[in-house]
Protein backbone atom coordinates (compact mmCIF):
# COMPACT_ATOMS: atom_id res chain seq x y z
CA UNK A 1 0.00 0.00 0.00
CA UNK A 2 3.19 2.53 0.65
CA UNK A 3 4.59 1.77 -2.61
CA UNK A 4 1.13 2.39 -4.20
CA UNK A 5 0.73 5.78 -2.33
CA UNK A 6 4.00 7.04 -3.53
CA UNK A 7 3.08 6.18 -6.96
CA UNK A 8 -0.22 7.69 -6.49
CA UNK A 9 1.69 10.66 -5.25
CA UNK A 10 4.54 11.01 -8.11
CA UNK A 11 1.40 10.83 -10.73
CA UNK A 12 -0.02 13.48 -8.92
CA UNK A 13 3.21 15.31 -8.87
CA UNK A 14 3.94 14.66 -12.26
CA UNK A 15 -0.21 16.18 -13.30
CA UNK A 16 0.70 19.66 -12.05
CA UNK A 17 3.67 19.75 -12.68
CA UNK A 18 2.76 19.51 -16.19
CA UNK A 19 -0.32 22.58 -16.15
CA UNK A 20 2.00 24.46 -14.05
CA UNK A 21 2.95 26.55 -16.97
CA UNK A 22 -0.30 26.33 -18.26
CA UNK A 23 -1.59 27.46 -15.35
CA UNK A 24 0.71 30.36 -15.25
CA UNK A 25 0.06 31.28 -18.87
CA UNK A 26 -3.69 31.37 -17.81
CA UNK A 27 -3.55 33.38 -15.18
CA UNK A 28 -5.18 36.62 -17.50
CA UNK A 29 -8.23 34.35 -17.79
CA UNK A 30 -7.90 32.91 -14.30
CA UNK A 31 -6.18 34.58 -11.25
CA UNK A 32 -4.31 36.04 -9.51
CA UNK A 33 -8.10 37.07 -8.38
CA UNK A 34 -8.76 33.54 -7.07
CA UNK A 35 -5.25 32.91 -5.93
CA UNK A 36 -5.47 35.57 -3.69
CA UNK A 37 -8.90 35.13 -2.39
CA UNK A 38 -8.19 31.24 -1.76
CA UNK A 39 -5.17 31.68 0.10
CA UNK A 40 -7.06 34.81 2.48
CA UNK A 41 -10.16 32.17 2.58
CA UNK A 42 -8.56 29.48 3.91
CA UNK A 43 -6.78 31.54 6.59
CA UNK A 44 -9.78 33.09 7.57
CA UNK A 45 -11.79 30.23 7.46
CA UNK A 46 -9.48 27.83 9.94
CA UNK A 47 -8.93 31.46 12.24
CA UNK A 48 -12.67 32.04 12.60
CA UNK A 49 -13.96 28.68 13.26
CA UNK A 50 -11.16 26.95 14.51
CA UNK A 51 -9.04 29.58 16.40
CA UNK A 52 -5.91 27.81 14.02
CA UNK A 53 -2.88 29.50 12.87
CA UNK A 54 -3.11 28.56 9.23
CA UNK A 55 -0.55 29.63 6.30
CA UNK A 56 -0.63 28.66 2.71
CA UNK A 57 3.38 28.72 1.70
CA UNK A 58 2.65 28.03 -1.81
CA UNK A 59 -0.32 27.70 -4.46
CA UNK A 60 -0.61 26.62 -7.83
CA UNK A 61 -3.33 27.55 -10.45
CA UNK A 62 -3.55 25.03 -13.23
CA UNK A 63 -6.01 23.52 -15.96
CA UNK A 64 -6.69 19.94 -15.78
CA UNK A 65 -9.22 17.31 -17.70
CA UNK A 66 -11.35 15.13 -15.81
CA UNK A 67 -8.86 12.40 -16.33
CA UNK A 68 -5.90 14.06 -14.68
CA UNK A 69 -8.45 15.57 -12.03
CA UNK A 70 -8.63 12.14 -10.72
CA UNK A 71 -5.32 11.18 -10.11
CA UNK A 72 -4.64 13.93 -7.84
CA UNK A 73 -6.27 13.04 -4.86
CA UNK A 74 -3.53 11.21 -2.07
CA UNK A 75 -4.29 8.02 -0.80
CA UNK A 76 -6.56 8.75 2.46
CA UNK A 77 -7.33 12.32 1.67
CA UNK A 78 -11.07 13.75 2.50
CA UNK A 79 -12.73 14.17 -0.26
CA UNK A 80 -16.13 16.64 -0.35
CA UNK A 81 -18.22 17.00 -3.34
CA UNK A 82 -19.18 20.83 -3.76
CA UNK A 83 -22.24 22.08 -5.43
CA UNK A 84 -22.39 25.43 -7.51
CA UNK A 85 -24.14 28.01 -10.01
CA UNK A 86 -26.45 25.64 -12.61
CA UNK A 87 -25.74 22.08 -10.77
CA UNK A 88 -22.08 22.26 -11.38
CA UNK A 89 -19.93 20.13 -8.97
CA UNK A 90 -16.46 20.29 -7.40
CA UNK A 91 -14.42 18.93 -5.85
CA UNK A 92 -12.40 19.76 -2.51
CA UNK A 93 -9.74 17.41 -1.06
CA UNK A 94 -7.88 17.36 2.04
CA UNK A 95 -4.90 15.69 2.52
CA UNK A 96 -4.22 13.47 5.82
CA UNK A 97 -2.13 15.18 7.71
CA UNK A 98 -3.99 19.00 7.19
CA UNK A 99 -7.73 16.76 8.02
CA UNK A 100 -6.09 15.17 11.32
CA UNK A 101 -4.60 18.97 12.46
CA UNK A 102 -8.24 20.08 12.56
CA UNK A 103 -9.76 17.17 13.80
CA UNK A 104 -6.77 17.46 16.83
CA UNK A 105 -7.78 21.16 17.50
CA UNK A 106 -11.90 20.31 18.10
CA UNK A 107 -10.63 17.07 20.51
CA UNK A 108 -7.51 17.72 22.35
CA UNK A 109 -7.40 21.49 21.99
CA UNK A 110 -4.13 21.81 19.45
CA UNK A 111 -2.22 20.47 17.16
CA UNK A 112 -0.39 17.10 17.51
CA UNK A 113 3.11 16.43 16.98
CA UNK A 114 2.68 12.80 16.91
CA UNK A 115 3.05 10.29 13.78
CA UNK A 116 -0.15 9.54 12.35
CA UNK A 117 -1.96 6.50 11.97
CA UNK A 118 -2.93 5.39 9.00
CA UNK A 119 -6.60 5.79 9.01
CA UNK A 120 -9.79 6.50 5.99
CA UNK A 121 -11.12 9.66 6.45
CA UNK A 122 -15.02 8.84 8.03
CA UNK A 123 -18.31 10.73 8.21
CA UNK A 124 -17.75 12.18 11.27
CA UNK A 125 -14.41 14.21 10.48
CA UNK A 126 -16.44 15.61 7.34
CA UNK A 127 -19.34 17.00 9.34
CA UNK A 128 -16.42 18.72 11.35
CA UNK A 129 -15.04 20.10 8.76
CA UNK A 130 -17.64 21.20 7.24
CA UNK A 131 -18.33 24.43 8.51
CA UNK A 132 -14.69 25.40 7.83
CA UNK A 133 -14.72 24.41 4.22
CA UNK A 134 -17.75 26.84 3.52
CA UNK A 135 -16.19 29.46 5.39
CA UNK A 136 -13.47 29.20 2.93
CA UNK A 137 -15.50 29.11 -0.19
CA UNK A 138 -17.75 32.03 0.90
CA UNK A 139 -14.99 34.18 1.99
CA UNK A 140 -13.56 33.45 -1.12
CA UNK A 141 -16.62 34.42 -2.97
CA UNK A 142 -17.11 37.57 -0.97
CA UNK A 143 -13.06 38.23 -2.30
CA UNK A 144 -14.01 38.06 -5.79
CA UNK A 145 -17.41 40.33 -5.78
CA UNK A 146 -15.94 43.00 -8.21
CA UNK A 147 -13.70 40.34 -9.98
CA UNK A 148 -14.34 38.25 -13.48
CA UNK A 149 -13.20 34.87 -11.45
CA UNK A 150 -16.45 35.52 -9.57
CA UNK A 151 -18.21 33.33 -12.56
CA UNK A 152 -16.52 30.05 -12.00
CA UNK A 153 -15.16 30.03 -8.05
CA UNK A 154 -18.25 31.78 -6.51
CA UNK A 155 -21.44 30.12 -5.32
CA UNK A 156 -19.64 26.58 -4.56
CA UNK A 157 -20.40 24.75 -1.07
CA UNK A 158 -20.52 21.34 0.54
CA UNK A 159 -22.70 18.86 -0.61
CA UNK A 160 -21.37 15.13 0.02
CA UNK A 161 -18.56 13.00 1.32
CA UNK A 162 -16.72 10.69 -0.04
CA UNK A 163 -14.61 7.80 1.33
CA UNK A 164 -13.64 6.35 -1.41
CA UNK A 165 -12.27 8.38 -4.62
CA UNK A 166 -13.58 5.71 -7.21
CA UNK A 167 -17.14 6.81 -7.75
CA UNK A 168 -15.78 10.48 -9.01
CA UNK A 169 -14.69 9.86 -12.48
CA UNK A 170 -19.11 8.65 -12.52
CA UNK A 171 -20.16 11.23 -10.36
CA UNK A 172 -18.30 14.37 -12.25
CA UNK A 173 -18.61 15.74 -15.55
CA UNK A 174 -16.14 15.00 -18.26
CA UNK A 175 -15.20 18.55 -18.60
CA UNK A 176 -12.16 20.46 -17.79
CA UNK A 177 -11.47 22.12 -14.64
CA UNK A 178 -9.02 24.77 -12.46
CA UNK A 179 -7.11 23.25 -9.83
CA UNK A 180 -5.97 24.96 -7.36
CA UNK A 181 -3.47 23.57 -5.19
CA UNK A 182 -2.18 24.78 -1.78
CA UNK A 183 0.76 23.71 0.01
CA UNK A 184 -0.43 24.82 3.69
CA UNK A 185 0.99 24.63 7.28
CA UNK A 186 -0.83 24.15 10.61
CA UNK A 187 0.26 26.16 14.25
CA UNK A 188 3.39 26.93 12.63
CA UNK A 189 4.53 23.89 10.94
CA UNK A 190 2.95 21.63 13.40
CA UNK A 191 1.18 19.66 10.59
CA UNK A 192 1.52 20.10 6.64
CA UNK A 193 0.16 19.08 3.74
CA UNK A 194 -2.28 19.85 0.71
CA UNK A 195 -5.51 21.22 -0.13
CA UNK A 196 -6.49 20.97 -3.36
CA UNK A 197 -9.23 22.86 -5.16
CA UNK A 198 -10.98 21.86 -8.34
CA UNK A 199 -14.19 23.38 -10.03
CA UNK A 200 -15.45 23.61 -13.48
CA UNK A 201 -13.25 25.73 -15.89
CA UNK A 202 -16.29 27.38 -17.68
CA UNK A 203 -17.63 29.58 -15.25
CA UNK A 204 -21.52 28.79 -14.41
CA UNK A 205 -21.92 32.11 -12.30
CA UNK A 206 -23.85 35.45 -12.62
CA UNK A 207 -20.83 37.90 -13.68
CA UNK A 208 -20.06 40.53 -11.15
CA UNK A 209 -21.07 44.21 -11.59
CA UNK A 210 -17.48 45.99 -12.00
CA UNK A 211 -16.55 49.50 -11.77
CA UNK A 212 -13.70 51.04 -13.29
CA UNK A 213 -11.53 53.07 -11.65
CA UNK A 214 -12.85 56.00 -14.19
CA UNK A 215 -16.19 55.88 -12.53
CA UNK A 216 -14.49 55.40 -9.20
CA UNK A 217 -13.02 58.84 -9.53
CA UNK A 218 -15.62 60.18 -10.88
CA UNK A 219 -18.39 59.63 -8.72
CA UNK A 220 -15.28 61.14 -6.00
CA UNK A 221 -15.50 64.09 -7.68
CA UNK A 222 -19.02 64.87 -8.36
CA UNK A 223 -21.44 67.00 -6.31
CA UNK A 224 -22.27 64.64 -4.07
CA UNK A 225 -19.26 64.08 -2.48
CA UNK A 226 -18.20 67.63 -2.44
CA UNK A 227 -21.75 68.08 -0.56
CA UNK A 228 -21.32 64.89 1.79
CA UNK A 229 -17.54 66.41 2.84
CA UNK A 230 -18.73 69.57 3.49
CA UNK A 231 -21.07 68.25 6.48
CA UNK A 232 -18.46 66.20 8.01
CA UNK A 233 -16.40 69.09 7.85
CA UNK A 234 -18.72 71.31 9.54
CA UNK A 235 -19.75 68.73 11.80
CA UNK A 236 -16.53 68.51 13.35
CA UNK A 237 -15.15 70.10 16.06
CA UNK A 238 -11.59 70.90 17.40
CA UNK A 239 -11.59 71.47 21.49
CA UNK A 240 -8.57 73.58 23.00
CA UNK A 241 -7.34 74.96 26.05
CA UNK A 242 -6.13 78.89 26.37
CA UNK A 243 -3.43 79.11 29.28
CA UNK A 244 -2.45 82.65 30.72
CA UNK A 245 -0.39 81.11 33.40
CA UNK A 246 0.38 77.87 35.18
CA UNK A 247 1.73 78.09 39.33
CA UNK A 248 1.18 75.28 42.38
CA UNK A 249 -0.58 75.35 45.20
CA UNK A 250 -0.93 73.34 48.73
CA UNK A 251 -3.54 70.72 48.63
CA UNK A 252 -4.92 71.86 52.16
CA UNK A 253 -4.62 75.59 50.65
CA UNK A 254 -6.95 74.35 48.02
CA UNK A 255 -9.40 73.13 49.91
CA UNK A 256 -9.63 76.44 52.12
CA UNK A 257 -10.16 78.54 48.93
CA UNK A 258 -13.48 80.20 49.28
CA UNK A 259 -15.42 82.23 47.21
CA UNK A 260 -14.47 85.66 46.74
CA UNK A 261 -10.97 84.69 47.51
CA UNK A 262 -8.30 86.45 45.30
CA UNK A 263 -5.50 84.22 43.57
CA UNK A 264 -3.01 86.05 42.26
CA UNK A 265 -1.48 84.65 38.91
CA UNK A 266 2.10 85.62 38.59
CA UNK A 267 3.29 86.09 35.24
CA UNK A 268 0.07 86.09 33.85
CA UNK A 269 0.09 88.37 30.60
CA UNK A 270 -2.94 88.91 27.40
CA UNK A 271 -0.06 89.47 25.46
CA UNK A 272 0.88 85.76 25.70
CA UNK A 273 -1.65 83.19 25.92
CA UNK A 274 -0.94 79.40 24.75
CA UNK A 275 -3.08 76.91 23.30
CA UNK A 276 -3.07 73.28 24.35
CA UNK A 277 -4.89 70.53 23.23
CA UNK A 278 -7.16 67.53 24.68
CA UNK A 279 -3.59 65.71 25.30
CA UNK A 280 -1.69 68.69 26.36
CA UNK A 281 0.50 69.42 23.71
CA UNK A 282 1.34 73.07 22.99
CA UNK A 283 -0.30 73.93 19.62
CA UNK A 284 -0.25 77.78 19.50
CA UNK A 285 0.44 81.31 21.23
CA UNK A 286 -1.50 83.97 20.94
CA UNK A 287 -2.44 87.64 22.18
CA UNK A 288 -5.74 88.59 23.84
CA UNK A 289 -7.41 91.54 22.21
CA UNK A 290 -10.90 92.01 20.81
CA UNK A 291 -12.45 92.14 16.99
CA UNK A 292 -15.97 93.34 16.58
CA UNK A 293 -16.76 93.81 19.97
CA UNK A 294 -15.77 90.10 21.01
CA UNK A 295 -13.24 88.73 22.49
CA UNK A 296 -10.62 87.56 19.98
CA UNK A 297 -6.83 85.91 19.71
CA UNK A 298 -4.78 87.09 17.38
CA UNK A 299 -1.47 84.11 16.78
CA UNK A 300 1.79 85.00 16.83
CA UNK A 301 2.99 84.27 13.30
CA UNK A 302 6.73 83.21 15.49
CA UNK A 303 4.63 80.92 18.12
CA UNK A 304 2.35 78.88 15.37
CA UNK A 305 3.05 75.43 15.29
CA UNK A 306 0.37 74.71 12.50
CA UNK A 307 1.43 76.93 9.33
CA UNK A 308 -2.34 76.57 8.25
CA UNK A 309 -3.77 77.87 11.68
CA UNK A 310 -4.27 81.80 10.63
CA UNK A 311 -5.90 83.42 13.62
CA UNK A 312 -8.89 81.54 16.29
CA UNK A 313 -11.91 83.84 17.19
CA UNK A 314 -13.96 82.91 20.06
CA UNK A 315 -17.78 83.39 19.88
CA UNK A 316 -17.98 84.72 16.21
CA UNK A 317 -21.25 85.34 15.16
CA UNK A 318 -22.13 83.60 11.73
CA UNK A 319 -19.89 86.02 8.51
CA UNK A 320 -18.52 87.77 11.35
CA UNK A 321 -14.95 86.31 10.74
CA UNK A 322 -12.33 88.65 9.50
CA UNK A 323 -9.57 88.06 7.85
CA UNK A 324 -5.94 88.21 9.93
CA UNK A 325 -4.69 91.04 7.39
CA UNK A 326 -8.12 92.84 8.73
CA UNK A 327 -7.03 92.65 12.27
CA UNK A 328 -2.80 93.71 11.41
CA UNK A 329 -4.28 97.20 11.42
CA UNK A 330 -6.61 97.18 14.65
CA UNK A 331 -4.77 97.54 18.15
CA UNK A 332 -5.69 95.12 20.35
CA UNK A 333 -7.39 96.59 23.38
CA UNK A 334 -7.67 95.02 27.30
CA UNK A 335 -11.15 93.29 28.07
CA UNK A 336 -12.08 92.82 31.35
Amino acid sequence: MAEAGEQGKGAGDSVMRRKLAAGRAGLAEGGPGADRSWRLGLARAARDKLKLPLEVASLVLARCSLAELLELPPERAMIVVLEGPAEGLGLLVISPAILAGMIEVQTIGKVGSAALAPRKPTRTDAAMVEAVIDAALEGMETSLEQEADLVWAGGFRAASFLDDPRPLGLLLEDIPYRVLKAEVSLAQGMRAGTVLLALPAQGRGPKPVLRGAQAVLEAEAGPAFAEALMEQIAGSSAVMTGILSRFSMPLNRVLKLAVGDLVVLSGASIERISFEGLDGRKLAEGKLGQNRGMRAVRLTPEAVSQPRMAHIAGQMPPGGGRRASDMEDEPLRQTG
